[in-house]
């Protein structure tokens, strides 16, 4: 009886209605030809709304909201290509069958008929903290249903949202944020107003916020309908009446359509004749710089002001005015945003760079932050700690991703003496391992038997199957490439996208990389380029049953959806003799 009332929940049809008239199958639709339908219309909506033509952009979004083509990428995505996809809303759904999903399809024809499901409250830890942040998990329905939406208004909002405003915003990522902050300050010393609005998400006013999105009824509609529909927690309704639910698809657009125009406003608030402060925002984290300190002061205040007609005000405890070179008061010449450490240096006339002819007397440095240091090393601790029953290999298995994911997020920075250091620091705590496994053998019995000598490099935790620990230090230190002004991928220049993908991929060194530069930036499978939001997988030619290896010659990068999808053609088929790119 509850499948049965969560698949009428989910599809609005009983469970034993017959499937859709149409006898598609999920596997057998064309993915390339939907996916260019949709983005077609989408570059319509970005060159309109870049124009100022909101009649156009609003033709163009009703449009799409009632495309086939859009409403099956949006049930894709929630259903197949989201981290998320099983974890079950209030309903109890935990997955999506194919005949189920073409069933989401024709439900989405008629947004009216869908009314929103609270959402799922859960709390999640904040890192170096002792609070907790409220994550709202949708049902399968309203996460389709908000896809969908956002493939409509994100077009838009892209033409409109401010140059260095980078969080959440498909195109840009934290190292853009952090080198702008570096291009911001390189050549003069700044007062800095470090920033974060308290609890954004769970406090944006909904009537301003409405108000500025500026949208067709139905879409105003429906987006009110969400912001209204409540939570449930431990089986309690609670009423939303400010906030957007996070962990909705659809959540981090709306929240920078709500932080929209703060920029502009700083900027006009400025004391006149004096230099316009230079303001980062990375979602709700914000960073403000200025020569002159009456400045920041002055458009601090003229931010609150703004904040406060949105619902929002600034955390005390976490903003703070400092300056990049020397100690403020209690505040040192340094400043952390987003992991990063920022700080300014003094140093002699053999080390300091040039700017216009004159020496600065300075070098700016951006590290990994202290607070960062603190929560990797216990974590790779904590692991090899509880590993002590696992193999050699399979603890390699759990510490490989930790160690390369932390590295590479901190490969754009001065990070490589402290990479060293996580290296020097993780021996003794594997030398403990191996001790706890073998306490009656020699140390020098567990070294020779736990490190061996791969491709020259000694001491290297590795399998006598030559299956190695990833060291931070192996990670090259690479300058990241600013992202161009306002460009975004609804722009239709794909090839710069594609070889920004191919250049800034965190995986460019790896065997992902060396397929993406030989691919060209585009999926063997559907031929389509990857855009920066893309979700890859590897995948092989010739499978392992049939004689192939994972050679590079016989390996191929393709879409999630694509990888399903191939796969799936042979279970139909019987075999993969008829596959396109074997």
């Amino acid at each position: 009886m509850r499948h049965r009332k969560a698949t009428e929940a989910l599809t609005g049809e009983a469970e034993d209605t017959p499937p859709s008239p149409s006898s598609e199958d999920w596997a057998q639709i064309p993915w390339r030809k939907l996916e260019k339908s949709v983005y077609r219309l989408q570059k319509r909506i970005y060159r309109a709304s870049a124009r100022g033509n909101s009649e156009v952009v609003h033709s163009l979004q009703r449009l799409l909201l009632q495309s086939r083509a859009a409403r099956t990428l949006a049930v894709r995505r929630v259903t197949q290509d989201n981290q998320g996809k099983r974890t079950a809303g209030v309903d109890g759904i935990r997955s999506v069958p194919p005949a189920h999903r073409l069933l989401m399809v024709d439900r989405l024809r008629d947004l009216r008929s869908i009314k929103p499901a609270p959402t799922r409250r859960v709390w999640i830890p904040k890192p170096d903290s002792e609070e907790h942040r409220p994550l709202g998990i949708p049902t399968m329905l309203d996460r389709a249903h908000p896809t969908l939406v956002k493939l409509t208004l994100e077009p838009e909002w892209e033409a409109k949202f401010e140059p260095h405003s980078y969080g959440f915003r498909p195109g840009r990522s934290v190292h853009d944020a952090i080198e702008a902050i570096f291009n911001g300050i390189r050549f003069q010393p700044k007062y800095v107003l470090d920033a974060d609005i308290a609890a954004c998400f769970t406090r944006i006013a909904h009537a301003p916020l409405l108000t500025k999105l500026q949208t067709i009824p139905s879409v105003r509609r429906t987006i009110k309908a969400w912001l209204q529909a409540g939570v449930l927690e431990d089986g309690v309704f609670a009423p939303t009446e400010a906030g957007t639910p996070q962990g909705g698809c659809i959540s981090p657009l709306l929240a920078n359509v709500a932080l929209h125009g703060m920029e502009q406003a700083v900027q006009e608030g400025y004391a006149r004749g004096h230099p316009t402060p230079t303001l980062i925002r990375y979602a709700d984290d914000l960073v403000m710089f200025s020569p002159l300190r009456e400045d920041i002061e002055q458009a601090k205040a003229v931010l609150q002001q703004w904040l406060a007609e949105m619902g929002l005000e600034l955390k005390p405890s976490k903003t703070r005015v400092c300056h990049t070179l020397d100690p403020m008061e209690e505040h040192p010449a340094e400043f952390d945003f987003l992991g990063f450490t920022v700080r300014q240096f003094r140093v002699g006339a053999s080390q300091s760079g040039r700017h216009n002819g004159k020496r600065l007397g300075f070098k700016t440095l951006i590290r990994p932050s202290t607070a960062a240091i603190k929560r990797h090393q216990p974590v790779l601790s904590h692991l090899v700690g509880t590993g002590q029953s696992l193999t050699q290999e399979a603890l390699i298995g759990q510490l490989n991703p930790r160690i390369r994911g932390w590295a590479t997020y901190y490969r754009h920075v001065v990070s490589k003496q402290l990479f060293h250091d996580c290296d020097h620091r993780l021996f003794p705590v594997l030398l403990r391992w191996a001790t706890h496994r073998h306490p009656r053998k020699s140390a020098s019995w567990r070294v020779h038997r736990y490190w061996r000598t791969v491709y020259g490099d000694h001491w290297c935790f590795a399998t006598a199957q030559g299956i190695q620990l990833t060291k931070h230090d192996t990670v090259p230190i690479r300058r990241h490439v600013l992202v161009r002004g306002t460009a975004s991928p609804y722009d239709g220049n794909l090839l710069y996208w594609a070889r920004r993908l191919q250049q800034q991929h965190p995986l460019t060194r790896t065997k992902l990389g060396r397929l993406l530069a030989n691919q060209q930036g585009t999926c063997r499978y559907c031929g389509l380029y990857f855009l920066d939001d893309a979700l890859i997988e590897i995948d092989q030619r010739i499978p392992r049953s049939l004689g192939g290896d994972d050679r590079l010659s016989n390996l191929m990068a393709l879409h999630r959806h694509c990888h399903d999808q191939r796969h799936a053609a042979w279970q139909v088929a019987g075999s993969p003799d008829n596959d396109p790119v074997s």
